[in-house]
């Protein structure tokens, strides 16, 4: 079981996801990066070679991040995905293994002969949501012994 982040910090306007940990590493994962590897039912799938592929997430945001107890995020993202929660380990498997999982990602991609580009604009279509400069940090407490 992966320790908890001791800090989190979400930069809305980059799209960036930071976590810091107890042993003095850090590491920042990008909105694209983080929702096309949702840990949601909608990405998943319901069972074991189930999952969808996720396209056209390039330009999604990050809006928000809220703790779960004390083992997850759920994340907010401009495309209105909000189900899925980020456990700890989870966040650290995408943390320490990202390279490798994105290469993966493309690979799946170019196989499928789809984008990273989201499909053209229709106004109709758009979110109302907002990138603002502000910057959430959550600072997460350690536990106390039972």
């Amino acid at each position: 079981m992966a320790d908890s982040p001791t800090e989190i910090h979400l930069r809305r306007r980059s799209g960036l996801l930071e976590l810091a940990y107890a042993d003095g590493s850090s590491f920042a994962l990008g909105a694209e990066f983080l929702r096309v590897h949702s840990p949601s039912a909608d990405v998943r799938g319901h069972g074991k070679g189930q999952s969808v592929l996720q396209t056209g997430k390039r330009n999604v945001g990050l809006l928000s991040i809220e703790p779960v107890g004390y083992y997850a995020l759920k994340l907010v993202f401009s495309d209105g995905h909000d189900s899925g929660l980020y456990s700890w380990d989870y966040l650290h498997e995408l943390c320490t293994s990202q390279e490798a999982i994105w290469q993966e990602y493309l690979q799946k991609l170019q196989e499928a002969g789809a984008s990273r580009d989201p499909a053209p604009f229709y106004p109709a279509a758009t979110s109302k949501a907002s990138l603002s400069e502000q910057v959430q940090v959550i600072t997460i407490q350690p536990r106390s012994p039972l």
